[in-house]
C-alpha cells in the first residue's frame, strides 16, 4: 500500500490521516503501529522536514520503503499531511516531536536505514552554536538507533555549520564518509531550490554507521 488508486486520490479529504499521534513519549516507537501493512519495509527518517518537499517527493520516488518526517511546527506537519493524502502517498508518516529526543528516546535500536538531515538552522551567532543540531554528541544519539550500514544524509547552505558537522562525524566512533547517491541528490529541498535559483551552492556529505 505505497500509493492510492485514483478515486482515492479524487476523494483524498477521506483518507485516513498520515499524522501518527504519539501515544506516549516515555517509551520507543512500534514501527508497526505507523506502518501496520508495511511492518517488513526499511524504516528511513528525516529530522526537521520542513514543509515535507523532499520528504513527499523522496517517499513517492521509493514506494518500497517507509518514511517518516519529525517535525516540530504543527503548521508544517498538517500541510505536509495534507499533500501527501492529495499526491496518494502513503508510505509516509508525520511526527510532531523536536527533533533529539525524537531520535534519542523514541526510536527502537538499529531500527532507521537512513537519517536525513537538511538545511537545520544554523544559529550562525556564535553564542547561540551549542543549539545546533550537528554537534558534539549528536552522532552518539544517532548510532544507537541507525542499522549497521546506514547511512546519515547532511546538506546545508551554511558553509561554517557544515565544516563543523564534517569535524563532528569524522570525529565520531562508528561512522565513515561515504557518497551520497545521484538519485537522492536530485531530489531537492524547498529551500534547496531558493538557494540555488540564488546560485548559492549546497555542501552535501553522508556517513555510514560502520559498528
Amino acid at each position: 500500500m505505497g500509493s492510492l488508486t485514483e478515486f482515492e486520490v479524487e476523494n483524498w479529504k477521506e483518507v485516513p490521516s498520515l499524522i501518527y499521534e504519539l501515544e506516549t513519549i516515555q517509551e520507543p516507537v512500534v514501527w508497526e503501529n505507523l506502518f501496520p501493512h508495511r511492518p517488513d519495509f526499511p524504516i528511513e527518517v528525516e529530522l526537521g522536514s520542513g514543509d515535507g518537499t523532499f520528504l513527499m517527493d523522496y517517499a513517492q520516488s521509493n514506494p518500497d520503503i517507509n518514511v517518516v518526517g519529525v517535525e516540530r511546527l504543527m503548521g508544517r506537519v498538517t500541510k505536509t499531511d495534507r499533500k501527501s493524502r492529495r499526491r496518494g502517498i502513503l508510505n509516509l508518516r508525520m511526527v510532531r516531536l523536536e527533533a533529539a529526543y525524537w531520535t534519542r528516546y523514541m526510536i527502537p535500536p538499529e531500527s532507521v536505514s537512513a537519517f536525513h538531515i537538511y538545511f537545520p538552522d544554523p544559529w550562525p551567532k556564535r553564542k547561540h552554536h551549542k543549539r545546533r543540531l550537528i554537534s558534539p554528541g549528536f552522532p552518539e544519539i544517532l548510532r544507537p538507533a541507525a542499522k549497521l550500514g546506514g547511512k546519515i544524509y547532511l546538506r546545508t547552505d551554511h558553509r561554517d555549520y557544515f565544516q563543523q558537522m564534517e569535524e563532528v562525524m569524522n570525529d565520531a566512533e562508528g561512522f565513515e564518509r561515504s557518497v551520497t547517491p545521484d538519485v537522492i541528490s536530485e531530489i531537492l529541498t524547498d529551500f534547496e531550490r531558493d538557494f540555488l535559483a540564488q546560485g548559492i551552492d549546497t555542501c552535501r556529505a553522508c556517513y555510514q554507521k560502520t559498528h
